[in-house]
């Protein structure tokens, strides 16, 4: 089994993947810096029920403290890291651009840095469906030029996909990139969508709905994500042989670089969504609807040929199931009606 360092292991994705390497018997090492970009309380919970399983150490380090991420990989030898640790949200982004650049760029540094110099076999690292930015032909494929980034949070992302594509070339380091499509489901984010609509509903207030609820979101359930990014971790990346720099392919290279979009194949309108809730909570939702966001895409669509040909698995989870699944967990967690 591998030892396998997990960066945001406190995080939604980040705890569920540590659960599920545990689980197939990896050691894993979880790093998180428990900050309050929201509720700590969850991240706490999350990480509880990690802290005494055999195989798992934890270590409270931020991304960008260069000394200590240095001194990190100077303790253990990771064979794997899966990098999910990063500043999130576009909204967040319109405000607070430093977080960004902290954790996401100079963080993402140093994790690449400490790959380099300890030979880790393979980076796997989250990017987003954001990096899509401006472009409107659906769905989006790995091929597509994603340079019009539409918020600071999706050109960290772009930035990230360059870093790592720079590092593959120049030092050998195995790198693929999985673009995360509007990931939900229990333990979430309470700053997302699915998250916030369902507290609100439930507490009977009023909820703000962009775009009139008519833009689409590729909702991809977790444990489909979490399928997904396992495959890859020993799929290692390994350099394009028909790679061509006449035409080149964002996607592969004559590096060890991948980028593979993980989305559900199955865009969902907003507004369906909001009346998926109501029906499983049994309350109606008060709607204030509003233009567009700064920063959001109207649509997310992923095109998943390029994950099934090579990991041999595609998400598949339906919202309907998925929404159940999340409405009982926070029904469970909090001590509330609904569901």
């Amino acid at each position: 089994m591998s030892t396998i360092l997990v960066t945001g292991a406190a995080g939604f994705i980040g705890y569920h993947l540590t659960q599920r390497l545990l689980a197939d018997e990896h050691e894993v090492v979880g790093l998180d810096n428990l900050n309050s970009y929201y509720e700590v309380r969850l991240k706490e919970a999350r990480l509880a029920r990690l802290m005494g399983r055999q195989g798992f150490d934890f270590v409270k380090l931020d991304l960008a403290d260069r000394p200590g991420m240095e001194a990190l990989f100077k303790a253990y030898k990771f064979d794997r890291v899966v990098n999910l640790a990063a500043q999130a949200g576009v909204r967040y982004s319109l405000t607070n651009p430093h977080a960004y650049t902290d954790s996401n760029i100079l963080g993402f540094l140093n994790v690449l840095e400490g790959c380099r110099h300890s030979n880790v076999g393979h980076l796997v690292f989250a990017s987003s469906s954001s990096v899509y930015g401006a472009n409107t032909r659906l769905p989006f494929r790995e091929k597509d030029n994603v340079d019009h980034p539409v918020s600071l949070y999706a050109a960290t992302k772009k930035s990230n996909e360059l870093m790592a594509h720079a590092y593959a070339h120049l030092y050998g380091l195995p790198c693929t990139g999985v673009r995360l499509f509007t990931v939900y489901g229990p333990w979430g984010r309470p700053d997302m969508a699915m998250f916030s609509f369902t507290k609100a509903i439930i507490e009977g207030r009023p909820i703000d709905v962009y775009h009139y609820g008519y833009h689409k979101r590729d909702f991809t359930y977790v444990d489909d994500v979490i399928e997904g990014i396992v495959r890859l971790i020993d799929f290692v990346a390994q350099p394009d042989l028909q790679w061509s720099g006449d035409h080149p392919n964002p996607a592969t290279s004559s590096a060890p670089y991948r980028l593979y979009n993980l989305g559900n194949h199955q865009p969902v309108e907003l507004l369906y969504l909001i009346h998926l809730l109501e029906s499983i909570i049994g309350r109606k939702a008060r709607m204030n609807l509003l233009p567009i966001q700064p920063g959001d895409v109207p649509d997310t669509y992923a095109n998943t040929d390029d994950l099934a040909r090579d990991a041999g698995f595609r998400p598949h989870t339906p919202i309907e199931e998925g929404v159940r699944r999340f409405i009982n967990w926070y029904t469970e967690y909090y001590g509330v009606g609904g569901g």
